[in-house]
């Protein structure tokens, strides 16, 4: 009987302070009957979640001033819910912007940061046929709440993925590389030989761009800050297998597509900067070429030559993630995710990351913000 006040007591104290984990049912009060009572105890036991600890904000700002790290109470698991146990997160730059109230898409708050993650199911409801305990699973598409140690949601959130893929590459496979992959095929026809030019070379979506790019036969020229150790992102980029790699400085040239040598001029161009590296993107676009936007990291407008338009007959689109996602059925975007993390497991698709343990949260934090200089991608390990 104590062991039910206790899970009665935990449910009431989650329904008040969580509302930001939603849709919390009470426990049912105890039958009379001892012997009934062992059992419901039992149910309940196979029903609850364990406690977890959770980073969350209860509103809008900077995220080193807003989020804190938190003890959850137990959740309740319904028929059809799925128990997850985190095992890492990565915190990117929509999260933050998240936190910050800048993104278009924000949970209602307060509310647990993250998107993006993987995890393995802890247990599962009575309804649950398709998903078993030690499962490796991604909340595919995205779900809010990842940075925390247990999740607890519908089966259909979950995407079982193969057991043998890297952790850390399992967490940060549904952002990143499906931007890449999604702008490589939906703007233009693009075949072995033809080539693509970019500017934030170094970002991750840039790298996995090289890489798709290159297994595809596709050349690609890269743009990248002037800055220390330029020379060695050079390198680094090339060896993914970078046809060009030049820095901004460089491009300060009459015609940069003396610079192309032999390789086909571009018929697509891909910008997350924005501002004079966003033209310099265009400079090398073949006429009829597409210039896709994606970010603006220089926080600077895009400005286009009348020529551009007129002689160049050059188009200019955008691309967000989101989007493609709510237009496509999951099993399209899942059938996706396994596409790229077979490009993973084939050694087709690498990139740098950060694995933290999530007890340093706020120095992951910061190094996520830019306060502590230029590191690879943080990702929470639980």
């Amino acid at each position: 009987m104590a062991a039910v006040a206790r899970a009665t007591a935990s449910s009431r104290a989650l329904t008040k302070s969580l509302s930001l984990l939603g849709r919390l049912p009470k426990l049912s009060p105890a039958p009379s009957h001892s012997a009934r009572a062992l059992g419901i105890v039992r149910a309940f036991s196979a029903l609850v979640s364990p406690p977890s600890r959770a980073v969350v904000y209860e509103q809008q700002g900077p995220p080193d001033a807003v989020t804190r790290v938190v003890e959850v109470p137990p959740v309740l698991v319904k028929e059809n819910d799925v128990c997850v146990r985190m095992l890492a997160a990565p915190i990117n730059p929509s999260d933050i912007n998240s936190i910050e109230g800048v993104y278009p898409v924000r949970p209602q708050l307060p509310a647990v940061g993250g998107r993006e993650g993987v995890g393995e199911v802890h247990f599962v409801g009575s309804a649950v046929k398709d998903l078993s305990p030690g499962d490796l699973v991604i909340p595919s598409p995205l779900s809010f709440g990842t940075w925390q140690t247990y999740i607890v949601k519908d089966q259909s959130v979950w995407q079982k993925i193969d057991k043998n893929s890297p952790i850390e590459y399992a967490a940060t496979i549904s952002i990143n590389p499906p931007t890449a992959l999604r702008m490589l095929e939906d703007f233009t026809s693009l075949e072995p030989g033809d080539s693509i030019v970019q500017n934030g070379a170094t970002s991750m979506v840039g790298r996995c761009l090289i890489q798709i790019a290159k297994s595809r036969g596709i050349h690609s020229i890269n743009i990248i800050r002037d800055r220390a150790g330029s020379d060695e992102a050079k390198e680094a980029l090339k060896k993914l297998g970078a046809e060009e790699v030049f820095t901004e400085s460089q491009l300060e040239i009459k015609n940069v597509k003396s610079l192309l040598g032999d390789l086909k001029e571009p018929t697509l161009g891909l910008n997350c900067v924005g501002g004079n590296a966003a033209s310099s993107v265009m400079k090398f676009l073949r006429r009829g070429g597409t210039m896709v936007t994606y970010g603006g990291m220089s926080k600077k407008p895009i400005t286009v030559s009348t020529s551009s338009f007129i002689f160049k007959d050059l188009s200019l689109r955008g691309f967000w993630l989101h989007n493609w996602m709510s237009s496509n059925d999951v099993t399209g975007c899942r059938r996706m995710i396994d596409h790229l993390l077979k490009l993973v497991q084939d050694g087709k698709l690498k990139y740098e990351t950060e694995l933290v343990p999530f007890s340093d949260f706020h120095i992951a934090l910061d190094k996520s913000l830019g306060k502590l200089g230029s590191h690879p991608k943080q990702v929470l390990k639980f």
